[in-house]
């Protein structure tokens, strides 16, 4: 289990610089608190399974508008909802 936070933990941060964001500007695409984001990367704290979606969701639209590369296997299909 806690590979899977360290696994998320890259994942937030690829993202984000990816996206050229900080973590106040993620977190406000998000609706979360900058902090959030923070313990996240951290590995401080996991998602929430609303949270982990709402990711997971802003993942998917970022690569379909082809402003983030990111392999499908590194957005949880398991949150994952069908648009």
């Amino acid at each position: 289990m806690e590979q899977k936070n360290c696994d998320f933990s890259a994942l937030v941060k690829q993202v984000r610089r990816q996206l050229s964001l900080s973590q106040e500007d993620l977190a406000h695409h998000l609706g979360v608190s900058y902090t959030t984001v923070n313990r996240w990367e951290n590995g401080q704290s996991r998602p929430s399974k609303l949270a982990k979606v709402q990711f997971n969701a802003f993942c998917r639209n970022m690569t379909k508008r082809g402003r983030l590369a990111l392999p499908e296997n590194r957005i949880d299909p398991a949150n994952a909802r069908q648009d």
